[in-house]
């Protein structure tokens, strides 16, 4: 639906040049751009519990934050502020296919979808990202400012949950109309301000900290009952001091860690649970009463088309060609045989099965059980 235009850039050329070094901007990186949702839209998904939105309004240089759901927007005025929802591709089929085109990066790396509306003057000032975004201007236009990773810029902090920084050096001054694309790497800072209402969309990309990645680990091994090899210090010499940690100690330890990361086997397992495990609420199509897997195969045979639903992270991981497949998704390891890379590839790389990928799946009935149990779960459904 949505066809990405990079211009005279190939996907190559975009990510020898400028992924994770320097911003971009991308005019009529979508042409003849149609917003997949109306600003409306977007206020009913700010009124759900289960869904993450924020205001961000400025009044004579006073910042404000409020956080969803929300029942009433008129209170908010007619200029100033911004609204943004957050995981939008968890909810709205429509918008989520706005992801596609930038599926030149793997799954695991895509965070969400945020969609923004702004008034005249609305914005949420200017802040930087430890993630790549790009940023889609939908309707109405937009003033954008970016500059290149500063390290003398500083924090501030005009309202105890609205982290800024202090004004910096553009390289990017630009006015956004729809369907104009601002790739904006890691670190560089950014400030957009709405010239009339518009929507904004925000590819975000996932950027795992070592915190995040440790933190996973640890559960991941608490989770597993996995202890690991216990210290050990079979050559030590009397101590000079009993009470002195030696050099010798604490590289016995990182020895202990880096030989817990260095676990080929358990290493794909823990990050492809932990990477696909979703960080906002899903919209589960979970049907009741369930599927019989001869009913699965009998709609497949018929031709229909299965979905995926918004925000289902799936990937998959293969040593060699003889390896058993760890297919995750949602957090949980599924092994598949060597021999049924297909069925992990249609899974993993599409998020639509037409009826001709489709008849992969009652080729065997082991394939026709795994895509019911599935579509038992919620995480695939019947589209057509």
């Amino acid at each position: 639906m949505y066809q990405l235009n990079l211009g005279s850039l190939s996907i190559d050329e975009f990510l020898c040049e400028y992924w994770q070094k320097k911003p971009l901007l991308i005019k009529a990186g979508f042409q003849q751009f149609s917003d997949p949702l109306s600003a409306d839209e977007l206020a009913g998904l700010a009124q759900e519990e289960e869904i993450e939105s924020r205001i961000v309004s400025c009044t004579e240089k006073n910042w404000d934050m409020q956080t969803g759901p929300f029942e009433d927007f008129s209170a908010f005025g007619a200029q100033g502020w911004t609204l943004l929802v957050q995981a939008v591709d968890h909810w709205h089929p429509e918008a989520a296919k706005l992801l596609d085109p930038f599926r030149f990066i793997p799954n695991w790396r895509i965070d969400d979808l945020m969609v923004s509306f702004s008034t005249p003057g609305g914005g949420v000032g200017p802040h930087l990202d430890q993630y790549d975004v790009f940023i889609i201007q939908g309707e109405g236009k937009r003033h954008w400012r970016v500059g290149m990773p500063d390290t003398s810029l500083k924090q501030l902090c005009p309202h105890p949950r609205l982290l800024q920084i202090s004004p910096f050096k553009d390289c990017i001054d630009v006015i956004t109309e729809p369907g104009d694309i601002l790739y904006i790497p890691p670190g560089c800072p950014h400030d957009g301000i709405s010239l009339e209402n518009s929507l904004n969309y925000s590819v975000g990309f996932r950027a795992p900290a070592q915190k995040d990645l440790l933190t996973g680990l640890a559960d991941h091994l608490v989770d597993h009952d996995i202890s690991g090899k216990r210290f050990a210090d079979n050559s030590r010499s009397v101590a000079t001091s009993v009470g002195a940690i030696t050099d010798a100690d604490l590289q016995q330890a990182q020895q202990l860690l880096q030989q817990l990361v260095a676990d080929n086997t358990m290493l794909p397992q823990w990050f492809g649970s932990l990477i696909t495990r979703a960080k906002h609420e899903l919209d589960l199509n979970e049907p009741d009463p369930h599927y019989g897997s001869d009913e699965i195969a009998e709609y497949l045979q018929e031709g229909s088309v299965l979905s995926r639903i918004g925000g289902l992270r799936c990937c998959y991981y293969q040593q060699n060609a003889a390896s058993d497949i760890l297919l995750f998704i949602n957090g949980d390891q599924i092994t598949l045989p060597a021999n049924e890379l297909t069925t992990a590839q249609l899974l993993a790389d599409f998020t639509e099965l037409t009826s001709t990928q489709n008849q992969h799946f009652i080729g065997s009935d082991e394939r026709t059980m795994l895509l019911t149990s599935l579509i038992n779960q919620g995480y695939w459904y019947f589209s057509e």
